[in-house]
């Protein structure tokens, strides 16, 4: 299956009171991981690439290309959306230029006023070429590939005034975080996640989803999170089953030095936490998902 924008899969989503993943490629073997996750569930998956990703891998036309050809040699049947997650301005239209399927333009640490401006112009250069378009309001906390939030509460106002801008999903801060959370965390905001909720009709993205407690993921996507974000988890993963390879010597075993056998715990760690993860979320198999969407928008799915 070719790749498919995000704007009826998460309205299905924020609709059907279920949320779809979205999950951090740095390699190969994260795609192929992710992409092999979703095949194997049977559900629709938006794998994304931050800015600090796409510049490790070479940019963002190979990522696209990558995970392109991925799906093609995968034989992938599921859609699948491709995401850049927290892209400034400039990142923003280089990837609508490449042909990604969906943008995030992250300009929470402009002045209110330049994000809204800018938000719009990128809402309208995506959506020229049928391409979704996150837009976030709030800072949310931690750090992402050298874009720092400090963590606040989303502005209800100021949602409100971006939603208006036309993007297609909405980032908020309800207290969530970028990395480990700390053990002082104190939870999500559920108060905040109402008025926004109650505020805007667009499907509402969490950022930061590694580390939240199960209960209060659940409790989210209920009062209208429709896409949730998991990096931190993937990468703790990974590194876990990698040290867990050499720890137990395997690497001295025959040809155990080979690259392809030394990555390959790794890889089937994060291809299992991204199936526990689409589990949590409630994602619905592709057959349940298809009738979902048509019941959502009638021409909601004729990209299929």
């Amino acid at each position: 299956m070719s790749l498919v924008n995000g704007t009826e899969i998460f309205k299905a989503a924020r609709e059907g009171h279920y949320a779809v993943g979205a999950f951090n490629t740095n390699n190969l073997e994260w795609t192929r991981a992710i992409l092999g996750a979703a095949q194997e569930t049977n559900t629709p998956i938006l794998i994304q690439t931050s800015m600090g990703a796409a510049k490790y891998m070479g940019g963002y036309e190979l990522c696209k290309n990558l995970v392109e050809q991925t799906i093609k040699s995968m034989n992938i049947t599921v859609p699948v959306i491709m995401h850049l997650d927290h892209g400034n301005y400039e990142a923003a239209k280089e990837c609508i230029e490449v042909g990604y399927n969906s943008v995030m333009f992250d300009g929470h640490d402009l002045p209110f006023e330049e994000n809204l401006a800018k938000t719009k112009e990128i809402v309208a250069l995506a959506h020229a070429k049928g391409i979704s378009v996150e837009a976030e309001v709030g800072s949310i906390g931690g750090e992402e590939d050298g874009i720092i939030g400090a963590g606040e509460l989303a502005d209800v106002e100021e949602a409100k005034q971006l939603a208006a801008a036309g993007p297609d999903y909405l980032a908020v801060g309800i207290g969530n975080i970028h990395g480990v959370y700390p053990e002082n965390w104190q939870g999500l905001s559920f108060d905040r996640l109402q008025e926004l909720a109650d505020a805007i009709d667009l499907p509402l993205v969490l950022h930061g989803g590694s580390g939240i407690p199960k209960e209060q993921i659940l409790k989210a996507i209920e009062m209208g999170i429709s896409k949730v974000n998991v990096n931190t988890e993937q990468q703790i993963a990974w590194s876990n089953a990698v040290k867990e390879y050499y720890a137990e010597n395997k690497d001295q075993a025959e040809k155990g030095f080979d690259p392809r056998k030394v990555l390959a715990p790794g890889t089937k760690a994060i291809k299992d936490t991204v199936e526990s993860r689409i589990e949590w979320f409630g994602t619905p198999a592709v057959k349940l998902f298809l009738f979902l969407m048509c019941r959502t928008s009638v021409g909601g799915f004729l990209w299929f």
